[in-house]
């Protein structure tokens, strides 16, 4: 965070002193809500869970160096009180943010924030320095603690905006305004929230609502609802997508034998090819998005295409690509799911097959609302269209109807099956794995499915694999 004496911080959030000597003393370590991340200089927020209340740690936080800690309550340590720790955050960022010279970067959508927003950052950190969301951190606490990451240096800062209703990225980008806003898509996650795909399109088209005149909309041109969103801004109005009236476009799409994408980059600088180290086809809708982005800030079609080509994953469990020492490829993709993401992913798989056999273990798709059974039906049925060799349907209700939407496309018998639980599954397939084999596993996050993956890895790294 930019250097901030404790009396500027009380000022700015409203906040009382307690037990501080000098109030000039200034936070210039990172603002952290986790009592492990505190470092000499920070500022620890004091947020009161479920099972842990922060103000219990607060002697041990100025032990380990803090300045100070932001409470609700005095704490017997240098402390400054408020009466809401979030907004008092809120309000820290809010002034931060109004300080820096930097260009904020928000980006929203139904699936592929993240994966997005690291390429959005791994492209812009090639041109100058960039600040971006840890994984998800897309929340009304993780934006905040994000934002008050950059520096004096940062000259992007680009942010991973969700919502769970409206109003919600519109309470964000009112802490952080954005001058370039991105709209990827409306799907259905969490449409059992929403109550339909219409009011997700209102609250995600929020994020460019308040873009300055002489900033931009990035929208993607191939999503109707979200190209719709247009009219909602005053700023420039940038398409992405493989429409042939996008302004950034992909042209040539196709897979290479392991199932990264390729492609031809159009943009109205120029023309050059990007060939991907992601898996997936999804990806270069969010490799459109990335590079609207660097087109708006300046960087070349070549510029961005050979960002585009070095970029990775830096987020966990999305689309980790794992091959143990017996050749079966595990690819890790359990940090969440929703009907968009799973297709998606099951299309990356069927493509990285290339005539080896492919398991999908697939769980719960959450918060889908009455669309539920519908939703977890296609996707068995698009597993089998797909000739994916096995879908091992791991949990309760949903699973079950995973594995019913399998049988009823294809008859599948043996090719499906439904599990209790994830040790089951990690059971099932240490007897069944052969070298070769390409093994999916996806899930909601609630699932845990992340540990069938570690399990075979696990597996694969002692030697136990069945080989037949």
């Amino acid at each position: 965070m930019i250097a901030l004496s404790l009396a500027e911080i009380a000022a700015v959030v409203g906040g009382q002193t307690h037990d501080i000597p000098d109030p000039s003393v200034q936070v210039t370590g990172p603002v952290v809500r986790d009592s492990r991340e505190v470092v000499p200089g920070s500022l620890f927020a004091a947020f009161v869970g479920e099972r842990v209340d922060g103000h219990d740690f607060a002697p041990q936080v100025v032990e380990a160096g803090a300045v100070a800690v932001l409470a609700s309550r005095p704490v017997g340590v240098p402390a400054i009180v408020v009466e809401d720790v979030q907004s008092a955050l809120g309000a820290l960022a809010r002034h931060v943010v109004a300080r820096l010279g930097a260009t904020l970067v928000a980006l929203t959508g139904s699936a592929g924030k993240t994966s997005t927003k690291d390429l959005i950052a791994q492209v812009l950190s090639g041109k100058a320095p960039t600040v971006f969301t840890p994984g998800s951190f897309n929340n009304e606490i993780g934006l905040p603690l994000t934002a008050l990451t950059a520096t004096e240096e940062t000259r992007f800062l680009v942010l991973e905006m969700g919502a769970r209703g409206i109003g919600h990225i519109r309470y964000l980008t009112g802490l952080t305004p954005p001058r370039i806003g991105v709209v990827l898509n409306v799907g259905t996650a969490h449409i059992g929230e929403f109550g339909g795909r219409e009011q997700i399109a209102q609250a995600k088209g929020e994020i460019i609502e308040g873009l300055p005149e002489d900033g931009a909309a990035v929208l993607n041109a191939d999503d109707p609802l979200v190209r719709a969103m247009a009219p909602r801004t005053k700023a420039k109005v940038i398409l992405f997508g493989e429409s042939a009236e996008a302004d950034v476009r992909a042209e040539n799409v196709r897979l290479t034998d392991t199932g990264q994408p390729t492609f031809r980059l159009h943009t109205p600088s120029g023309a050059s090819d990007v060939t991907m180290r992601l898996y997936g086809e999804h990806h270069v809708s969010n490799a459109l998005a990335a590079a609207a982005v660097a087109h708006e800030l300046g960087m070349s079609a070549e510029e961005i295409a050979t960002a585009l080509s070095g970029a990775g994953s830096l987020s966990r469990w999305r689309m980790e690509v794992t091959e143990r020492p017996d050749g079966v490829t595990i690819v890790n993709d359990a940090y969440n799911a929703n009907p968009e993401s799973m297709r998606a992913a099951l299309r990356a798989l069927a493509a990285m097959g290339n005539g080896r056999r492919t398991w999908a273990v697939l769980g719960k798709m959450a918060e889908l609302g009455d669309e539920a059974l519908a939703e977890h039906d296609a996707v068995g049925r698009l597993a089998v269209r797909l000739n994916v060799s096995k879908l091992v349907a791991v949990g309760g209700i949903e699973a079950s109807w995973l594995q019913l939407g399998a049988y009823n496309e294809g008859s599948w018998g043996e090719e499906s099956v439904h599990v209790s639980d994830a040790q089951a599954a990690i059971d099932l397939l240490r007897s069944e794995l052969r070298p070769g084999d390409v093994v999916l596993v996806k899930a909601s996050r609630s699932v845990g499915l992340e540990g069938v993956a570690a399990a075979l890895l696990e597996t694969g790294a002692e030697g136990e694999v069945a080989a037949r």
